[in-house]
């Protein structure tokens, strides 16, 4: 079967939010996988993935029938079109819907998740400062944006699930993460009460609860990350 475990395999990390954007848009297609985790992407990258994706050398990659596709928005496409009879359609039939889809998309990683990244990177508070407001000014488009593209509907794609949900999806536990360590809220009843509530609705989904990890889990699996590149750059000092 084209969707059955024997026909799709999916190298990722379990933390990477674009690899956890390919597996919201499997589950939500009701698609079963080979979950390959990439243990080490620093130092002993696979042969496997050097093979499938030779040119960025990183996850995700989606392997179907032996052929793989790479970066997470185009994976997401991607299943969305060849797995079209399957579950439910993420993108948008109309083309000019389509075409603000993919704009947003874009936005979303090339200016909430890119800010976003840079506030835990930041090594002093002007430059965190500098992140974070970057951040919430993103938020705040977003927030404008989903108001128009839902269309006082439930989600990104109206009354169901779609591909904006899917590419917005890993920020949420992303999002508890930062206010869990950090004391910051990205989403809150007074910047961005739809996206709050938005949070909530999609996190409660079962194809969404199978995937997204727990925040718990993420915190120690960031705070050792973090620990192994203090030492690294320590240790790098010292030489």
């Amino acid at each position: 079967m084209a969707g059955g475990r024997e026909g799709l395999k999916l190298l990722g990390t379990w933390a990477s939010p674009f690899v956890i954007r390919v597996k919201l848009a499997l589950s939500f297609k009701g698609l079963s996988y080979e979950d390959v985790e990439e243990e080490d992407l620093y130092h002993n990258k696979s042969e496997l993935l050097l093979k499938s994706n030779p040119v960025h050398k990183m996850v995700p990659v989606l392997i179907h029938n032996g052929k793989p596709v790479c970066e997470s928005q185009l994976i997401v496409e991607y299943i969305d079109e060849a797995f079209g009879t399957e579950g439910p359609s993420l993108l948008p039939a109309e083309p000019y819907e389509r075409a603000m889809a993919r704009f947003w998309a874009a936005y979303i990683d090339d200016k909430l998740f890119a800010s976003a990244s840079q506030v835990g990177r930041a090594k002093t508070e002007e430059e965190k400062a500098e992140a974070l407001k970057q951040t919430f000014m993103a938020v705040e488009t977003l927030e404008a944006a989903f108001k128009e593209c839902s269309k006082g509907k439930p989600f990104f794609g109206g009354d169901s699930v779609g591909y904006l949900d899917i590419v917005l999806g890993p920020i949420i536990p992303l999002a508890h993460v930062g206010e869990a360590r950090f004391g910051i809220k990205l989403f809150d009843g007074t910047r961005s009460p739809l996206l709050e509530a938005w949070v909530e609705r999609f996190a409660m989904m079962d194809a969404a609860k199978a995937i997204l990890p727990e925040v718990d889990k993420l915190i120690e699996y960031r705070k050792a990350k973090h620990a192994r590149s203090a030492a690294a750059m320590a240790a790098a000092a010292r030489n």
